[in-house]
């Protein structure tokens, strides 16, 4: 079924099964709106119009058979089936034959560690999953923060040189008895493949989010660009902390934070970004971090290693890379929150923001 309503465009940056609909609306000027669920998370898919030779069921069925295939048969830790939940189940040693998409997400996520030094780390699910953040809970019973020697024995299970992954032919397999959870660029990748696939189908203008993670290109039937906004970090209702000036060029933008996934225990806060060179949650003052690059999967990665790195180290990477990047940190006295940027990320803020590098922020 379809529901027609005018959609007024504004736009916060805060399990496709089936359930979607088109918000249709009445102006030529205003833009089509895709709604579902995939991946544990919500995502909105905006387009300003359809192609002659393809209508909007179809192109909605597009979009939702590419994220089903993402999520359930491919990449869940959750879905018992997906070829990732059925390759974590493999045996140690033999090469294991997967999907070239698979092995591409793989093989990205390796390029990432490499270049993050390990921050970033595919096979640290199993910490994540001791510290009661991932699909795997804590042992009933256990306290959810785990002992020294807990940790050690799970960090044994941790590496990502443990994995190898070949393209072609698409197969991976383990050196060791390693985990793997795609949960750190899995999204972003599939913004990628929506996007490949609205291209293809000769749309030029679109805004897809997938929990969080963007791609964005041309620009709206009112002449003005797609507006990204920065959230700021808090447990309230999204506002805005900044916003991003992309004038039309496609672009993924990717954040991460630790302020929506955590628990506390005797006064003290654990977040979900777990070191994989500690075993245990990151302690340090970054609260969120934006990456722009040209593909999600790229910008989703780098965005949780930084947001398990910490600014300073993150910042000098970013500059070293010539990385358009974003960091928010929590004061260390007091409430709110200063943000800083690389140069490379200057040309996407507003005109009345300073253009210097490192600038520092007050919010």
């Amino acid at each position: 079924m379809k529901y027609l309503r005018r959609y007024s465009f504004t736009l916060a940056f805060l399990a496709l099964f089936f359930a979607w609909v088109w918000l249709r609306p009445d102006s030529p000027t205003q833009v089509y709106q895709l709604d579902g669920e995939t991946m544990g998370t919500r995502y909105s898919i905006l387009v300003t119009s359809f192609p002659d030779d393809i209508s909007d069921n179809e192109l909605a069925s597009g979009i939702e058979q590419r994220l089903y295939r993402i999520d359930r048969e491919l990449m869940s830790t959750y879905a018992p089936e997906s070829e990732l939940s059925r390759f974590n189940r493999s045996a140690v040693g033999p090469w294991v034959e997967v999907s070239a998409e698979l092995a591409e997400v793989v093989a990205q996520a390796q390029e990432i560690s490499e270049l993050t030094d390990g921050y970033f780390d595919v096979t640290v699910g199993p910490l994540v999953d001791r510290w009661g953040f991932g699909p795997v809970q804590e042992m009933a019973g256990s306290p959810r923060i785990p002992t020294d020697a807990e940790i050690t024995q799970l960090q044994e299970k941790v590496g990502y040189h443990q994995l190898e992954v070949s393209r072609d032919p698409p197969q991976l397999r383990k050196l060791a008895d390693v985990q793997v959870d795609l949960s750190g660029i899995a999204k972003g990748f599939g913004a990628d493949v929506i996007a490949d696939y609205l291209d293809a189908v000769g749309l030029d203008s679109y805004f897809i989010e997938i929990g969080g993670e963007l791609r964005v290109r041309g620009i709206k039937p009112d002449g003005n660009s797609w507006v990204p906004a920065i959230e700021t970090p808090g447990q309230g209702a999204p506002q805005v902390h900044d916003i991003i000036v992309v004038d039309g060029q496609p672009l993924a933008i990717a954040g991460s934070g630790d302020y929506r996934n955590f628990f506390e225990q005797d006064g003290v806060r654990f977040s979900h970004e777990i070191d994989p060179f500690t075993g245990r949650p990151v302690t340090h003052d970054l609260a969120a971090v934006y990456i722009i690059t040209d593909t999600a999967a790229t910008a989703d990665a780098l965005a949780t290693a930084f947001m398990v790195m910490g600014t300073e180290r993150a910042f000098a990477l970013s500059e070293q890379l010539n990385l358009a990047a974003y960091f928010i940190n929590k004061r260390r006295a007091g409430e709110g929150f200063d943000s800083s940027h690389t140069s490379h990320f200057t040309r996407y803020l507003p005109d009345d923001d300073s253009t210097s590098t490192g600038n520092n922020r007050e919010n």
